[in-house]
């Protein structure tokens, strides 16, 4: 063997040494790989297991948040949300923006032509098409097989009862955020900050529950509803009211909305009249001027007030209409609703104790709910005599249906004003937010007269047989082209029943109404009194008050000689 020359054992050892070492590496290398891909594959089918809460919302990654469930006093479901796809474009994908659009079109023939073309043709890397798509328009799209289309799903509203409660509840925009109603309420108590944090999710949202009841809002909707087309008005309206608590259990204006297709709630003509319309609510208003009156010690029900003649102020001449011409009793003014009766109790109390009689039964100031659609009161900006005249049968100022309702409710309930809440509230919570506004003796004397005015008066078209209902109606002449109108009338009835001891106040209001059928007038003792009525004996019983046939009061139809 020469020198220097390795035996051959020693390199077959070196070349087994080095082998292994690279077997070793790729060994190593195959583990990371599959290490990593390990890794990434677990978090693809965790991710896969995650509720889909993000709802991209397009270039800006904006939050879809889910919203809570909303329910009625008895946990049925009044909104809710639902998953539902929406279509996107990645427009660098397009092939050709002229075919994808003709192929969508056969799906939805709705889509704006200008809008989506540019949309498909941009270099963009995302771009809506259009939200909220059907399961079936969904189905078709994807048969259409169009590169660069693609579908992600998002959090959609859904109400259950269409219009039922529209009013009430209010509407989502396209991102799901409220924009109106309780909707709104709902996302200004807290939700809104949920979603910027993105906290908003289904699993930590409890369901938020109103003092609507469902079944009773169905009933009331639908006496809305028909009493608009039965007397041919262009709107109606009506509330439930709790007088011990201002829970409100319904309260529906027509024309009303379906907030699953909003494409009409903006309309003017589709205000939530009871809350956000001002009206002059006619001999309504002399609910709280006899009030006044008692209230301030210088009337009972003893008094008197003489009638016999008009009376003239400046240019303006106050009449009865069938008036008596002679003295009047205070519960003769309440029952023939006489105008000159209620000027003169009006101007025995004074103008500046009439104007704060009002404000503090919450008449004149903005009303303070959950409701963010509310509006604030007309008055004079100064009160003169005339104005106090004329605001004592309900002319001159305007406030809303609900707030005459609420303070409707103070005169029944022994004197407590409680602002109304469309939450569950209970006797004890109302008691620590009540105003004492009129004394108890005030209380019972109205209670008195609204018997009288149900049994003997302008209410007797609301009496409901084993309910014993009573209250005050109101037929308002409308200004038009700056004078009232004698055929053009705003009418409104507000009650409260069982009337010995309230439990609840109705309150309906109808908007230029016709006679009906068979009628000779539409004054309000011919339509929103017997809408109390319906609402009274199609609800009482969800509302728990029992009947008690023990004290009949007047039969149901009646013809009535007097202004209302």
């Amino acid at each position: 063997m020469e020198s220097g020359t390795a035996p051959a054992f020693e390199l077959d050892a070196k070349r087994k040494k080095s082998g292994n070492r690279a077997r070793n590496r790729v060994v190593m290398a195959i583990a990371c790989f599959m290490g990593i891909y390990g890794v990434i594959a677990g978090r693809l089918v965790y991710y896969g297991m995650q509720e889909d809460t993000s709802g991209y919302n397009g270039p800006t990654g904006a939050v879809l948040a889910s919203r809570p469930d909303i329910l009625d006093r008895n946990g049925e479901v009044l909104a809710t949300d639902i998953k539902t796809a929406s279509l996107y474009a990645e427009p660098r994908k397009i092939i050709d923006p002229d075919e994808a659009f003709e192929l969508l079109s056969t799906v939805l023939p709705d889509l704006n032509f200008e809008q989506t073309y540019s949309r498909l043709k941009s270099n963009a890397g995302f771009a809506w098409l259009k939200r909220g798509l059907t399961p079936q328009q969904k189905s078709q799209i994807m048969a259409l097989g169009i590169p660069g289309i693609g579908f992600r799903t998002e959090k959609s509203r859904f109400y259950p009862g269409g219009p039922t409660a529209s009013h009430i509840l209010g509407l989502v925009n396209i991102d799901n955020q409220g924009i109106a109603g309780m909707e709104k309420y709902i996302d200004e108590q807290g939700l809104s900050d949920l979603r910027d944090v993105g906290l908003a999710d289904s699993r930590s949202l409890e369901p938020v529950r109103l003092s609507i009841d469902l079944r009773v809002q169905h009933v009331v909707r639908d006496v809305v509803v028909n009493a608009m087309q039965r007397y041919r008005a262009i709107a109606a309206g009506a509330v439930v009211l709790n007088v011990n608590t201002g829970e409100v259990l319904a309260m529906a204006s027509a024309p009303d909305f379906d907030p699953n297709n909003p494409y009409n709630a903006l309309d003017k003509d589709h205000l939530n009249r009871m809350s956000a319309g001002l009206f002059e609510m006619g001999s309504t208003i002399k609910s709280f001027t006899t009030a006044m009156a008692l209230d301030s010690g210088k009337a009972t029900l003893n008094s008197t007030f003489d009638a016999s003649h008009p009376i003239t102020i400046g240019r303006q001449t106050i009449h009865d209409f069938h008036g008596k011409g002679r003295v009047l009793t205070l519960p003769e003014v309440f029952v023939f609703s006489s105008n000159i009766g209620s000027a003169r109790e009006a101007d025995m109390v004074g103008i500046e104790n009439h104007r704060e009689f009002l404000h503090r039964l919450g008449l004149l100031d903005r009303m303070q709910t959950e409701l963010p659609e509310v509006a604030r009161p007309f008055e004079p900006k100064v009160w003169k005599k005339v104005h106090s005249i004329t605001i004592s049968f309900g002319h001159g100022m305007a406030t809303t249906p609900l707030q005459t309702a609420v303070g409707a409710a103070a005169l029944m309930n022994g004197g407590k004003l409680i602002e109304p809440t469309f939450l569950p509230r209970t006797v004890e919570e109302a008691s620590k937010v009540a105003k004492q506004v009129v004394n108890e003796k005030t209380s019972d004397d109205m209670r008195y007269l609204y018997k009288l005015n149900g049994e003997t008066g302008s209410g007797r078209n609301a009496a409901v047989k084993g309910y014993r209902v009573g209250g005050k109606t109101g037929t308002a002449n409308k200004v038009v082209n700056g004078r009232y109108a004698d055929n053009v009338r705003f009418n409104a009835f507000v009650a409260s029943f069982p009337i010995e001891k309230p439990e609840y106040v109705v309150l309906t209001i109808i908007d230029e109404p016709k006679p009906a059928e068979g009628q000779s007038s539409g004054i309000a003792a011919y339509n929103a009194a017997p809408m109390v009525a319906e609402i009274i004996r199609r609800s009482a019983s969800f509302l728990g008050v029992k009947p008690d046939f023990g004290q009949e009061v007047a039969p149901l139809q009646v013809s009535y000689d007097g202004d209302e």
